[in-house]
């Protein structure tokens, strides 16, 4: 799991003369569009350690419009082109991008991983607990209204995702650590987005949401930013223990939330419940989890 922290992407994008000539400008021309991208306090689950870049071959998509900047119009200057970070660490868009003219205010989503949008409000989004890495969501919103002088645009991606770690601690009751074989939340799966407030809701019914195994006994997952949520599973040996927190388990957007259970043989102690950043939150203790047998 890597820590995202700032910093900055160039990316180089062809531009268009006004009026009927519109062939594609060299990249050192006055008016050829430029963006830079910047990653805030997130972070990004392909990363590692600590290191703070993309990696080779991710894409981004990008949308540029004109005229009223709280509304995605269906005609679009930039719709959705695909943005490909090469092994020079240059993105590279797959079609020209071109400015409406020179002196209209123009306005800007980014989106990563590159999705196709069918709604700018209400698009439906689907976690893939298989595939953390196409659902780690990161949007970019910039509404501030750019004409083709100001280079370059600038956007920041945010996570619109939350994050949940599980750490176990054992009793000594065993006489070695016992082996966990699958941690599991009851969470809902599928959401809408909107993206120029960069915020998902989570629609369905709860189901398990399968968490992955980190170093030793530390097991994490990405979710969706949602409340309701109050049951972890924790299968050891086969025996299943479910922990039912008497409040919401927090996973809000841009936050992840620590579970930190202490195991025994006939039930799991909850140590703390902590929030932390991507932002600094609270600790909530006392709790236990009884099997289901």
């Amino acid at each position: 799991m890597r820590t995202i922290k700032l910093f900055i992407l160039a990316v180089a994008v062809p531009a268009a003369l006004l009026a009927c000539n519109r062939e594609a400008l060299n990249s050192g021309d006055a008016d050829t569009i430029r963006i830079r991208a910047a990653i805030g306090d997130v972070s990004k689950v392909t990363t590692t350690g600590n290191t703070a870049k993309f990696d080779t071959n991710d894409e981004i998509a990008l949308y540029a419009w004109t005229g009223d900047k709280t509304a995605v119009p269906a005609t679009r200057v930039v719709d959705g082109v695909k943005n490909v970070l090469g092994t020079d660490g240059k993105w590279a868009p797959v079609a020209p991008m071109l400015w409406a003219d020179m002196v209209t205010d123009h306005y800007f989503i980014g989106i990563y991983p590159y999705r196709t949008v069918t709604s700018f409000t209400a698009d439906a989004f689907t976690f893939n607990s298989s595939d953390y890495e196409a659902s780690d969501l990161l949007i970019a919103v910039n509404t501030s209204g750019l004409k083709a002088s100001a280079n370059p645009v600038e956007l920041t991606f945010d996570h619109v995702m939350a994050k949940l770690f599980v750490n176990l601690t054992f009793r000594n009751q065993w006489a070695s650590d016992p082996t966990v074989s699958a941690i599991s939340a009851k969470a809902q799966k599928t959401a809408t987005i909107d993206y120029l407030s960069k915020t998902l809701t989570a629609t369905g019914a709860a189901e398990e949401v399968a968490l992955v195994k980190g170093e030793n006994a530390k097991w994490n997952g990405l979710q969706l930013p949602q409340t309701g949520v109050n049951t972890v599973t924790i299968t050891i040996e086969g025996k299943k223990y479910v922990f039912t927190h008497t409040e919401d388990i927090p996973l809000s957007k841009g936050k992840y939330t620590t579970l930190n259970l202490i195991v025994g043989r006939d039930k799991i102690d909850l140590g703390s419940v902590g929030i932390s950043n991507w932002i600094e939150g609270s600790t909530i203790d006392d709790g236990e989890a009884q099997t289901d047998e």
